[in-house]
């Protein structure tokens, strides 16, 4: 069946992208206000898209038409932010750090996690979570709906156990026990049943194709 985003209303066109692109890494990000006030939300619109120099992207909604989130508020205010990503055993803190908490209530201190210094930006970072980008803005990208957030990414902190082999900056990555965002409001999918399939050269497939 065929939808024309030009003929439907963009809620029915989320409700539709959000139940078929998935999984969705999910950036828990860490905000602070020029007071030094922290922030943590967690954002499904995600993803890497440059490695030189890496790049993130996030899809910030605002809280209605001319009032942005604190996140994006923050990130203009300061230009700086943490993605953490979000493991199976923080995923419920994550989803406490989702409540529309009234100002002045720290998401952080509810959600009993444990706000870290970060290397290179100002903002702190979760311990909790096993990785974390420290970032800087790298540019703001206005929509009707959103406004995409490209961050630079500055340094990431892994957790130590997770480090393979920290010269060859390999990471262990199931061991990161990462979850995704999945359809509905709820949903979530780990990232423990993986299939391997490798990638082949042009005469690899030739070879294979040969013997069908």
């Amino acid at each position: 069946m065929l939808f024309d985003f030009d003929k439907i209303p963009h809620d029915q066109a989320y409700k539709l992208c959000v139940a078929s692109v998935v999984p969705r890494p999910v950036a828990w990000v860490v905000s602070q206000d020029r007071d030094g006030v922290v922030n943590a939300a967690p954002y499904s619109f995600f993803n890497v898209f440059s490695d030189n120099p890496v790049v993130v992207a996030i899809g910030c909604a605002a809280r209605k038409p001319g009032t942005p989130k604190d996140t994006l508020a923050n990130i203009e205010a300061t230009g700086q932010f943490v993605v953490n990503l979000v493991s199976a055993a923080t995923v419920e803190a994550m989803n406490i750090t989702a409540v529309d908490f009234p100002p002045g209530v720290s998401e952080i201190t509810e959600a009993g996690l444990t706000a870290v210094p970060s290397a290179r930006v100002a903002v702190p970072r979760i311990a909790e979570s096993p990785i974390a980008l420290e970032c800087e803005i790298f540019q703001f990208v206005p929509t009707r709906g959103h406004t995409i957030v490209l961050g630079r990414v500055l340094a990431m902190d892994i957790r130590d156990d997770c480090v393979l082999d920290a010269a060859k900056y390999y990471v262990d990555t199931p061991k990161l026990d990462l979850v995704g965002r999945m359809h509905g409001r709820g949903w979530y999918a780990r990232t423990t049943d993986r299939i391997e399939v490798p990638r082949m050269s042009e005469a690899e497939w030739a070879a294979k194709k040969a013997t069908r």
